[in-house]
């Protein structure tokens, strides 16, 4: 293990000197050093002081220029803020927990106390950064080795370590997953031994968590601890549900909980998108629901994309999810075989202009997911969907630049439909609006005004004369 490691931050530089001036002993800790043994890009420093680091932190931010320190008095920490990430000031500190709570209680330490009650080894290594040894390693746990050897461990007991803040047990299957490492065994076990103190853990908590593992490049690696460790079925147990049920191999894995998480990682080898990778977790949710087996056939899931839809109301409101991003997930998952069964030569330029105006601005992100959604062991038949998929999104060019149908509103509006056929608002202006749609749609008419205008004046007359006569039967 190297004893010494380059600092060559001016943030550092400063508080450092500033330290000295104060007689402080002060550090640099957890995520930066970690993040620095890893060359990663590190934006925000934690600071440890052996003493006040509230004191401390005002009088950085004073000699800093007076930015606004925000402090946590019960924690003996506070952040400042910077142009571009933050710094957080942090008591060297002993922690207690009771058996109820993650809220530890805290009393003042030393540096060795301080890096033991740390979650894992590899957030348990100090530099210091005052001038007499600036850039010495303070390493009890062999945390640099195991960043080296990519290994999750805690630097006591696991079991107690989960006992007191059982959010680490997440923690710890984020950074396996963040960082492409390995939870040793006895640190593995405990997790499933500890999985039920997470009901003591905030949803808030869990589901931030829980997104930070569907941010990670590959998702997959987090998704298969939760699922194996027994975390998802206290978390997300919809996602345990699909484990062992099978599908027919035709483009999909056999698994679903195996197709799901390859379908993931498709997507987020393409894009960032977080609600994206979402969808892609949730677009077979209800599988496990609708499953049947048809001789001749094998197993179906017949209305699995409606139901799916439908039960992310409750899912979004019991983990806490954006409400916002609800419509974005429903649609998708809505919509997810819809491209499926336009793969073919005979396709009419009226299914694509339909699903280009239910999709509007979802279009390409549909897409992602579908083509993500093609997982079978067969490199043939993924290369034949493939194929057929450039077909349709060729097909789907076309139509786009020829009729503008992406978040495409009718070309004649509510109101000019009133005025043209002395109506006032009601159920019949909705009806002919939904005639110019469809006539659009199955392209009767081009997607231009005067010529929905035209075909409502031809249609009008017709249309009420029905809509009268349906009303003398009732």
């Amino acid at each position: 293990m190297i004893e010494r490691i380059q600092l060559d931050n001016e943030i550092l530089k400063f508080i450092s000197s500033l330290a000295d001036k104060h007689n402080l002993e002060v550090y640099v800790v957890g995520g930066y050093v970690r993040d620095k043994i890893l060359g990663k890009d590190v934006k925000d420093i934690d600071i440890m002081v052996v003493g006040d680091a509230i004191d401390f932190g005002h009088k950085v931010a004073k000699a800093l220029g007076g930015g606004k320190l925000v402090k946590y008095e019960k924690f003996g920490t506070a952040m400042l803020p910077l142009a571009d990430g933050k710094i957080e000031f942090v008591t060297a500190r002993e922690e207690s927990y009771t058996p109820d709570s993650r809220k530890p209680l805290i009393k003042k330490s030393s540096l060795e106390a301080d890096l033991s009650r740390r979650d894992f080894t590899i957030n348990a290594i100090a530099i210091s950064i005052n001038s007499k040894n600036y850039g010495q390693i303070f390493d009890p746990y062999n945390g640099f080795e195991d960043i080296k050897n990519k290994i999750i461990r805690t630097p006591l007991d696991p079991l107690k370590t989960f006992e007191d803040d059982p959010l680490r047990i997440l923690r710890a299957i984020r950074f396996a997953s963040t960082f492409e490492f390995y939870i040793e065994d006895s640190t593995l076990k405990a997790i499933s031994a500890m999985k039920e103190r997470l009901s003591i853990v905030s949803q808030e908590r869990i589901t931030d968590e829980f997104l930070k593992i569907l941010s990670s490049i590959k998702p997959s690696i987090g998704l298969s601890l939760l699922h194996d460790t027994g975390v998802a079925a206290i978390i997300f147990p919809e996602l345990s549900d699909m484990a062992g049920v099978d599908q027919r191999e035709e483009y999909h894995h056999k698994d679903v909980l195996q197709h799901t998480m390859k379908v993931v990682d498709s997507i987020a080898a393409v894009s960032n998108n977080l609600w994206l990778r979402f969808a892609g977790l949730v677009h077979d949710i209800a599988k496990p629901k609708t499953k049947a087996f048809k001789e001749g056939i094998g197993w179906t899931f017949y209305g699995h994309e409606e139901i799916g839809a439908r039960m992310m109301k409750g899912i979004f409101r019991r983990m806490r999810l954006p409400m916002d991003k609800l419509p974005y997930v429903e649609k998708l998952i809505r919509l997810h075989l819809r491209p499926m069964a336009l793969v073919s030569e005979q396709v009419t330029d009226s299914a694509i202009r339909r699903l280009l105006f239910e999709a509007g601005d979802l279009i390409d992100d549909l897409m992602i997911l579908c083509k993500a959604d093609i997982t079978s062991q067969n490199p043939q038949k993924v290369e034949r969907y493939m194929k057929n998929y450039e077909l349709v999104l060729q097909r789907m060019k076309e139509v786009e630049e020829k009729d503008r149908l992406r978040n495409w509103q009718p070309p004649v509006r509510g109101d000019e439909i009133m005025r043209v056929c002395g109506l006032t608002p009601g159920k019949t202006v909705g009806i002919l609006k939904k005639e110019i749609e469809n006539a659009i749609l199955n392209g009767l008419i081009p997607n231009e005004h005067d010529a929905a205008l035209a075909y409502l004046l031809s249609i009008k007359d017709k249309i009420l004369e029905q809509l009268d006569e349906k009303q003398d039967k009732i």
